[in-house]
């Protein structure tokens, strides 16, 4: 019989009047990979970040090896053998790879007053070579390296020292293909040597490929846990959602066609080291997929388009004339830009949900200069619910909103706005199956009200399922062009990314 190495015990969590988490009791054993999956705002990451101390717990208790578990932070939680690999950015800007590395652990590296950095980013050095991750110098400061790098660097920090307890929570959606291999390497190597994986996505097959058993969370209460070998992702997705989901969200029209008014062209577009000579037209209600392997170029093309890149050559130019150079212009002129950055360059983590919906509108809601309450409060509550946002209220914190929550927050935005042209990066990333259909029957709507979609994804079903009209990249450069078929396939888009 498996050895009970973690548990909670009737585990609560408030957050003012909501309850994030009810009475969860839960075992995890030795050497096993457990899944931990639900819909968005069902509980998982606040229940992990409990365990490691990034919340506070509100009444229940962990117990690890029998013993009560309870730290006040990562640090606390590191040297107790437990880490996290967070949803979001778990690296520190301004920092070194291997101040990131050993962060809160500097002690190993000082001799008194005196920190040896050689010595640190010489050992730091080593791990990443250890890992494979040699493309990574330790002595760079963190900022210079891609969102999936820094995640590659998260890896190595929450497990060079070996954790009895490994939390991954939605790491696979900021990585590469090559990059999860990686990390399921690594989750693989730890439960071989009898330690203990907490496995959070919404991608059920990848839950199902990799773990022995899974939760099942809904509305911060625990559903069951099942053997993965003994149940399927039909039955998994009814246990989160109290229902039986309909796979088919994505569009099933072929053949209609697209407006011949070209509402932006981008001719000749380059950023230094990310994309070169870019062109391509966008037309009125067109669904515009551009994908390719994450580190071809495709996020790049995302901010170039919204005037967002640094050293940006070349011309994004809208129906009137208008050339697009700066964010504040894209803005005005009616393009939103949602990033696959959501933490860092989506929202305003530290600022109220009234706040973030209300940003871009800010002119639109102000009469001659002022700005009335009640008309803030109104208009975000309007599209905070009509976007299905699960808050307490709109002055809810969006740094305590799920994944899934804070991307409606993000779209929400944009849809009060009323914005012509979407740039979506990424748009169902980390998000649950019931989301993500929301999200599709959005950008489904927002087509046949004839705005406009450019949707960047590393996802081949999304760009096959949503797009009108399929831009493949590689290697900075456009390689590749599909027109929506149902006979187009996974393998067409492959074989010109590689």
């Amino acid at each position: 019989m498996s050895k009970v190495v973690l548990k909670s015990e009737k585990l609560c969590k408030q957050f003012g009047l909501m309850a994030a988490i009810k009475d969860v009791s839960l075992e995890f054993n030795e050497g096993e990979i457990h899944g931990l999956i639900g819909e968005n705002g069902s509980g998982k990451s606040t229940f992990c970040s409990m365990l490691c101390g990034i919340y506070s717990i509100t009444s229940g208790r962990f117990l690890l090896n029998g013993e009560e578990f309870r730290v006040k932070s990562q640090v606390e939680a590191n040297r107790s053998g437990v880490s996290i690999i967070v949803q979001e950015m778990g690296t520190l800007p301004g920092l070194t790879v291997a101040e990131n590395i050993f962060l809160g652990e500097e002690d190993k590296f000082m001799h008194g007053i005196v920190k040896n950095t050689g010595a640190m980013n010489r050992e730091a050095q080593r791990l990443l070579d250890s890992y494979g991750f040699n493309h990574i110098a330790a002595s760079r400061v963190i900022d210079h390296y891609s969102f999936e790098d820094r995640k590659l660097v998260e890896i190595v920090k929450a497990t060079y020292f070996n954790p009895k307890i490994l939390v991954v929570d939605e790491t696979t959606t900021a990585l590469s293909h090559t990059g999860r291999d990686e990390l399921f390497k690594v989750m693989d190597r730890m439960r071989t040597q009898g330690n203990t994986v907490i496995f959070i996505s919404h991608d059920l097959e990848e839950v199902m490929e990799h773990t022995d058993r899974i939760s099942v969370l809904r509305d911060g209460e625990l559903i069951g846990t099942v053997n993965t070998k003994e149940t399927s992702a039909d039955e998994l997705k009814k246990m989160m959602v109290g229902r039986v989901l309909d796979n088919r969200y994505y569009r099933t029209d072929y053949g209609t066609p697209v407006s011949d008014e070209v509402v932006m062209t981008v001719k000749d577009v380059s950023v230094p080291g990310a994309i070169d000579d870019i062109g391509f037209e966008l037309h009125k209600g067109e669904i515009l997929g551009i994908g390719g392997l994450s580190e071809c170029g495709i996020h790049e093309v995302g901010k170039a388009v919204f005037g967002a890149s640094y050293n940006r050559k070349g011309s994004v130019t809208l129906a009137g004339g208008y050339k697009v150079n700066t964010i504040q212009g894209a803005i005005r002129k009616s393009i939103a830009y949602a990033s696959k950055d959501r933490d860092n360059e989506s929202v305003v983590i530290a600022d109220s949900i009234r706040d973030n919906v209300c940003l871009p509108s800010m002119d639109e809601l102000s009469t001659r200069g002022i700005v009335h309450n009640k008309k803030l409060d109104d208009f975000a509550d309007k599209y905070a619910r009509l976007m299905s946002v699960k808050m307490t209220g709109i002055q809810q914190y969006v740094s305590n909103l799920s994944g899934g929550n804070k991307q409606k927050v993000v779209l929400a935005r944009w849809i009060g706005k009323k914005s012509d042209i979407l740039v979506l990066d990424s748009p169902t990333r980390g998000i649950d199956v019931k989301v993500k259909a929301d999200i599709y029957s959005l950008m489904s709507d927002l087509k046949q009200q004839g705005k406009s979609i450019i949707m960047i994804s590393e996802e081949l079903p999304e760009l096959l399922g949503m797009s009108d009209r399929i831009l493949i990249m590689k290697d900075g450069r456009i390689n590749g062009e599909f027109k929506r078929n149902p006979n187009l396939g996974e393998r067409d888009l492959i074989a010109r990314m590689v």
